[in-house]
């Protein structure tokens, strides 16, 4: 009989362990799609800079031209 309350205990705790594994890995996935928004974010502010600038040169070669 004792043998079967080890084998329980056993694997309740390994149940527990695993749900602590899923919560830590749950938590990285987290971190990791913020980081990752995070980055798609900068790239597209960059790219929005990088249009400005070419709107500004545009819109300057208009007024030479205009003139």
């Amino acid at each position: 009989m004792q043998l079967g309350l080890d084998d329980l205990l056993e694997s309740k705790n390994e149940k527990v362990g695993l749900r602590a594994r899923v919560a830590e890995l749950e938590r990285s996935l987290h971190q990791y799609c913020s980081c990752n928004s995070t980055i798609e974010l900068k790239a597209s502010l960059n790219k929005i800079e990088e249009l400005k600038g070419k709107i500004e040169e545009l819109e300057t070669a208009l007024q030479n031209c205009e003139l």
